[in-house]
């Protein structure tokens, strides 16, 4: 039986205890169980930095049931690993600078190309504490899966889907059957700023998201393991959390 749960990767860093905290956020309001991973040489290792966690999420959240598992491999196989069964899995980023960028050493970069299931890489200064709308990113538009998981995501959040141009709009509508989705649907005139450069206007308007959703590639497709521009840019820039959702 498949389990509904959050699955976070930790390594006792500040970056991943900001991903540990987000991703408590999310199992919350999914009403998910939260899979702790630490990937290491040497499973004796992981003991201090997983009871850490663990201590810190029932500290925080008591009603949310915490799993924490220790594995021996690289960090990326086991998070790209334990996504397959997962509702969302969650890591946390590191300032990249521009040789960090061009050879994707960050685990974000690198598990965002494998991924097999919603990817949330946590950016931004701080969590929002107040409810900021959704953003769906460009070229999501023809995506079923990735305008879906937006809508979805509006609605767990209380707040708007926020899509910038009117195609993705239109689009997005077909999905919107129930009245209760409707609501949560909003649209943003397309500027020629967005049509010319939409990776750059895209991270202007994450300042004021709590979320960003975009499709990308699935492992084994075509253009597996090469991530888009508007990706690339938004891993390494956006102001809020980044969920990647797979795509065909």
């Amino acid at each position: 039986m498949t389990l509904h749960h959050v699955v976070v990767g930790v390594d006792g860093s500040l970056v991943s205890v900001r991903a540990l905290d987000q991703a408590a956020e999310e199992a919350a309001r999914r009403g998910a169980t939260l899979r702790v991973v630490y990937a290491v040489p040497d499973r004796d290792e992981a003991g201090p930095i997983l009871a850490s966690a663990a201590s810190r999420v029932r500290e925080r959240h008591p009603d949310i049931p915490v799993v924490t598992r220790a594995v021996e491999d690289g960090a990326v196989r086991a998070l790209a690993r334990e996504s397959a069964d997962a509702v969302l899995t969650v890591v946390g980023t590191r300032g990249l600078g521009e040789l960090a960028g061009r050879v994707c050493g960050a685990v974000s970069s690198r598990l965002a190309a494998q991924v097999r299931g919603p990817l949330m890489v946590v950016r931004g200064e701080r969590l929002h504490d107040d409810p900021r709308d959704v953003l769906l990113g460009p070229g999501t538009d023809t995506d079923t899966e990735a305008a879906r998981y937006a809508l979805e995501e509006a609605e767990l959040r209380g707040v708007r889907l926020r899509v910038p141009g009117g195609r993705a709009e239109e689009a997005l509508a077909r999905f919107a059957v129930a009245g209760a989705r409707e609501q949560h649907l909003g649209a943003e005139a397309e500027s020629r700023t967005a049509r010319t450069a939409p990776a750059h206007a895209l991270v202007d308007a994450t300042r004021d998201a709590s979320v960003v959703v975009i499709g990308s590639r699935r492992p084994g497709g075509r253009h597996s393991g090469h991530l888009s521009p508007v990706v690339h840019t938004l891993l390494h820039h956006s102001h809020c959390p980044v969920v990647l959702v797979p795509m065909g």
